[in-house]
């Protein structure tokens, strides 16, 4: 059972000791058509329209807002709104983000080197250092750690559910989860 969430953001238990945790708002869904476990689910999510939405929209004869369409796993038998039953009973959560983009980053950064001497005279400072070796194999090897893309992608966590508000559709989960707060991801029920 997946479900499309919103990560609002961090906060804490009053408990004491105070455990952190990370809200999830569960998005409004429809389920369009279901075949084998799987179904193709629509939900609202900024204003991004096109024509073959149009068209996915018409078929399923949903309203404008809804304008994204994925393929997910649901209880649901049949269309119609999105099952939210197992939540009240889940006890793990394994949450699906995109991790936050750092950009072109140096080696420093994404890969925690230590840099070289900063003083007066010396020319080395932040950089990656040597990378390759003289005469055998006299490449550099693939896989070496070195400046580039940092961030940006798929991280999947497991999380204790603390609480879970049906009303408002949020779920308070142990712990943190990746991506910047605004961020939809999928949470899958584990337990």
């Amino acid at each position: 059972m997946e479900y499309i969430v919103e990560k609002i953001g961090m906060s804490r238990t009053i408990t004491v000791p105070s455990k952190p945790v990370t809200l999830l708002r569960v998005l409004d869904a429809t389920v369009c058509e279901v075949s084998e476990g799987t179904a193709i689910v629509s939900y609202k999510s900024g204003k991004k329209m096109n024509k073959s939405i149009e068209g996915q929209q018409k078929k399923y004869s949903l309203s404008s807002e809804f304008n994204r369409f994925v393929t997910m796993e649901v209880t649901n038998t049949e269309a119609g709104e999105i099952d939210l039953t197992p939540l009240a009973e889940a006890k793990v959560l394994k949450s699906t983000f995109s991790t936050k983009g750092r950009g072109f980053s140096g080696a420093m950064k994404r890969w925690n080197f230590g840099g070289g001497p900063a003083e007066h005279g010396h020319r080395f400072g932040r950089r990656t250092g040597s990378i390759g070796n003289a005469e055998w194999p006299g490449r550099v090897m693939k896989g070496k750690k070195m400046p580039g893309q940092y961030g940006n992608t798929q991280n999947s966590v497991k999380n204790e559910i603390v609480s879970y508000d049906a009303e408002n559709k949020i779920i308070a989960v142990l712990g943190s989860v990746s991506g910047a707060n605004g961020a939809l991801g999928r949470v899958k029920v584990a337990k």
